[in-house]
């Protein structure tokens, strides 16, 4: 019975000695017709499986090749090697899939990450994203737990939406219409009446406005699902569908909005931390490894373990989108010219820009607050100065803005105010202002892009490296 089975990170920790067990895996290599390399996902490390001379002909042996899966009863015994404790020695093995050697594009090899994302539909057999997805799992069940311990409620929103809740209009169209013959209106709209909602639709570009609505009834929930944007942006930092993490509180100000996106941020990190302990070194190595290769004014000033216990084990840092900006502009990078965007008070910050207060001035993650409404959406809400807004990024090293939050406005004067000001159709929006006239309460809450999460604490460079198939521009294979 398949059952049965061991799995090797289980066998590899136990002190069983002496006993017969099933292993099943992925031959890694195999060594002098006697030594198998396994692996079955459960880590990185394999285990060795002793074949005994003479106990299978060549021809059976010559099936035995990379990325072969394979089934084995066997021994448990103390190894001989070196670098192992214990080794099966096997009494059957069931070749439960050939694999062609000449044809499989994996070699016992490194790999670059531009042609793994060619295959990525085989780098999760490699040792690089086997701990990236690993790591990727503890962070997300890390996300459920925090928020369950919270007394949080998970949230389902739909993915299918009529609204934008950023206002930003960089979305993909959902419609059963026909490319060829598309109802119109007289005035050469499209008639979106006979479409299957009978309305244009999108794919959600998030889940907060839906969330703010079961906040004021269950005072405090979260979303976990995937969101989409069609910005053609080919960048390291950006993909077309990825996942993002939305709580929603009731009776909470910017301040504990930004307080719980900290502690948040802090527990996610050490739970992967607690529990990944070994991919987490494997990549913080091989992350080593690559600084070598850049000029000593690029390198990092932490390995990725150092950098993730100082996440951890200190506060981050809270300025004013104001303070930020002096500070860019009385910089010496910014005086030098070293900035490839302007400076000054009302742009939006650009990832440079984050990235020096994080890396070069502060040398921890910075929580900026009060941005310029102008550039700040619609429902977040004003402040006295007339001028700002209680919004909330986090900046983390490396990357950039990793959460983004604010207080709603609860105000329904004020938010449908701005919403005539930025041109958003109030008559749409009645059922989310129906929750400032009915017991508005303030509430507020964040948004973390979990991508960009998982990219923070794996120490991978680019953002199609933790998502298992990546969707970008002119890119949806597999």
């Amino acid at each position: 019975m398949f059952n049965k089975r061991v799995k090797i990170k289980d066998l590899l920790a136990s002190e069983a000695r002496n006993q017969e067990v099933v292993v099943m895996g992925w031959v890694r290599t195999f060594r002098n017709n006697q030594f198998i390399a396994l692996n079955d996902g459960s880590t990185n490390n394999n285990v060795q499986i002793v074949v005994g001379l003479g106990l299978y002909d060549d021809s059976f042996l010559k099936r035995i090749t990379t990325s072969a899966s394979l089934k084995v009863t066997g021994e448990v015994v103390e190894s001989l090697g070196k670098g192992q404790k214990i080794e099966v020695k096997a009494k059957s093995i069931e070749i439960l899939g050939d694999s062609d050697a000449e044809k499989f594009p994996l070699q016992p090899k490194k790999h670059s990450l531009e042609f793994l994302r060619e295959i990525a539909h085989l780098r999760f057999r490699t040792n690089t994203f086997g701990a990236v997805f690993r790591i990727r799992h503890s962070l997300a069940f890390a996300v459920h737990r925090f928020f369950n311990e919270k007394g949080f409620f998970y949230l389902h929103t739909p993915i299918i939406t009529a609204s934008d809740a950023e206002g930003a209009g960089e979305m993909f169209k959902v419609s059963t219409l026909p490319f060829d013959n598309t109802p119109r209106n007289e005035d050469g709209s499209i008639n979106f009446k006979e479409d299957f909602f009978g309305r244009a639709t999108n794919l959600t570009v998030s889940g907060q406005l839906e969330g703010e609505l079961a906040a004021t009834a269950l005072s405090e929930i979260y979303t976990f699902g995937p969101t989409f944007r069609a910005e053609n942006s080919n960048t390291a930092r950006h993909l077309a569908e990825f996942w993002m993490i939305e709580p929603e509180m009731a009776f909470y100000d910017i301040e504990d909005n930004m307080n719980l996106a900290e502690e948040f941020i802090k527990y996610i990190i050490k739970y992967a931390m607690d529990n990944n302990k070994e991919d987490l070194e494997f990549l913080a190595q091989r992350m080593e490894d690559e600084e070598k290769q850049k000029p000593q004014t690029e390198r990092s000033e932490m390995g990725l373990v150092e950098k993730l216990e100082f996440v951890i084990n200190n506060n981050f840092e809270r300025i004013t989108y104001t303070e930020a900006i002096d500070i860019l502009v009385n910089s010496n990078h910014y005086k030098k010219k070293k900035f490839q965007y302007d400076v000054k008070w009302g742009i939006d910050l650009q990832s440079e820009h984050e990235r020096f207060l994080v890396e070069k001035h502060f040398k921890k993650p910075v929580i900026v607050t009060g941005y310029p409404k102008e550039i700040k959406a619609f429902y977040m809400r004003q402040n006295d100065d007339g001028k700002t807004v209680a919004a909330m990024d986090i900046l983390a090293p490396g990357i950039g803005e990793i959460v983004g939050g604010s207080q709603r406005e609860e105000r329904l004067e004020k938010l449908e105010s701005r919403m005539r000001e930025m041109h958003i159709p109030i008559e749409e929006m009645w059922w989310y202002l129906d929750t400032r006239r009915f017991g508005t309460v303030p509430h507020a809450g964040f948004g973390l892009g979990f991508e960009r999460m998982v990219q923070f604490v794996t120490g991978m460079t680019n953002i199609r490296d933790v998502i298992a198939f990546p969707r970008t521009p002119k890119n949806a294979e597999f």
